[in-house]
């Protein structure tokens, strides 16, 4: 059993709030925890809460499933070596967890964070009866639960937590269309369901759910000019250019130019940074290195200027690695992976703990662009050491990187003893 201090730590809250989750009302929260616990699959066994009077749960479990165990973050795996990667990665079978029954852990332990901040009614459950009129307490309490996802997103991944943000939103909305309120707390829950938007949208970009995703935002903008919130329209405008880069660079850019627009005078220089950082990849992907060049310059100059107390929550993730990131990305855009591996090695020199997502898709790329660079055996290298890691996150958008990478080294004409071992593991663990 993991102690509460990690646990809680995974989904930003408290030790004491996540014992009540586990110790508090009977059938307030755990009832919830039980039917979401059926909807993943979680062997009974091994759940790590018990309903009151109960010294476990039966042996029957609905879909199967073998017994959690959930491996230690800071396993050191020995560099190239594919049997150690398969034992780390792929240890349940003998050891009674895996990364798998891990993902499903932290998925039920966010959800849990979630009713511990009082948004039981939102989730995946059991229905409940909702207040009739919808009050300033009401839309704060919906307005954190954005916090609350954006939390449980950088603890387990977006996989398993979109279709929780996508029920959220629909019931949210629902009660919306059907309570009374007043108009300032309609402009407030216009406000607070445009935020909610934005996030879903993003949980689906990150579970490579793209077509999906579009519209939350489309809505978003729509409720953030009702409400007349130019911060949420911003928001949103942001994530909408991340969408639509490869597929239209043309209007990534112009989404963007109207974020830095509307948010003149009142964006932070982290918010700058990211806008110019939405700019740069779409410049390259057109193959304007120009462009790209000066949007980067841009984005540096105004993330020396440091954090504001003004930052808004999303914009936290934007510091230093991530702008080595973003640059590294469009010199592979620009046809020239030898800048990449400069950029996404610096990454992983001086790695961000707090955005572990982040350090593992940027290391991944970076065996992209190691593998394009020419050195296939330093690209398996790296793809080997990532492997592990990737099968503990729920994010498609990093596992399908990999899954090219593999690809590409499982070509005949790149068959070497190290791209052997790294195809072997890759396919014995199936990430």
């Amino acid at each position: 059993m993991l102690p509460q201090t990690v646990v809680a730590g995974w989904l930003g809250i408290t030790q004491a709030q996540l014992s009540r989750v586990e110790n508090g009302p009977p059938l307030v929260h755990l009832d919830r925890l039980v039917h979401w616990a059926k909807l993943l699959g979680m062997p009974a066994r091994s759940l790590w809460f018990r309903l009151p009077g109960q010294d476990c749960w039966p042996d029957a479990s609905p879909m199967g499933g073998e017994a959690i165990s959930a491996p230690p973050d800071d396993q050191v795996v020995e560099r190239g070596n594919p049997a150690a990667v398969a034992v780390s990665v792929g240890q349940a079978s003998s050891k009674g967890g895996g990364a798998t029954d891990r993902r499903r852990f932290n998925v039920l332990a966010a959800l849990a964070g979630l009713a511990a901040a009082g948004h039981t009614y939102l989730l995946p459950g059991p229905s409940v009866e909702v207040p009739g009129s919808i009050g300033m307490e009401q839309v704060r309490l919906a307005s954190s639960l954005v916090e609350d996802l954006r939390r449980a997103d950088a603890a387990v991944g977006a996989d398993l937590l979109c279709d929780v943000a996508m029920q959220a939103h629909t019931r949210l909305s629902d009660w919306a269309a059907r309570a009374s309120y007043s108009r300032e707390v309609g402009d407030a829950l216009q406000s607070a369901l445009a935020d909610l938007s934005i996030e879903t949208a993003w949980l689906a970009i990150d579970a490579d759910r793209r077509s999906e995703a579009r519209p939350y935002l489309h809505e978003a903008i729509t409720r953030a000019r009702i409400a007349d919130d130019p911060q949420v329209e911003v928001r949103a405008l942001t994530h909408l250019s991340l969408l639509i880069r490869e597929s239209q660079p043309g209007e990534s850019l112009h989404c963007a130019e109207a974020a830095l627009r509307i948010s003149a005078g009142w964006a932070t220089p982290r918010l700058t940074t990211l806008l110019h950082l939405r700019r740069a990849p779409a410049y390259a992907v057109l193959g304007d290195a120009s462009g790209f060049s000066r949007e980067m310059t841009k984005a540096r100059r105004e993330l020396d200027r440091g954090p504001h107390e003004d930052d808004q929550g999303f914009v936290h993730f934007v510091n230093a690695q991530e702008l080595n990131g973003i640059e590294g990305l469009s010199y592979l855009a620009l046809g020239r992976p030898e800048r990449a591996v400069q950029s996404l090695r610096a990454i992983t020199a001086n790695p961000s703990p707090s955005h572990r997502r982040n350090q593992v898709y940027y290391t991944v790329r970076l065996s992209e662009a190691t593998y394009q660079q020419g050195d296939v055996d330093e690209a398996a290298l790296i793809a080997l050491d990532v492997l592990p890691v990737v099968r503990q996150i729920n994010s498609k958008r990093v596992s399908q990187h990999l899954a090219q990478v593999r690809g590409n080294l499982a070509a005949a004409q790149q068959a070497t003893k190290t791209t052997r071992q790294f195809v072997d593991a890759y396919d014995g663990v199936s990430v």
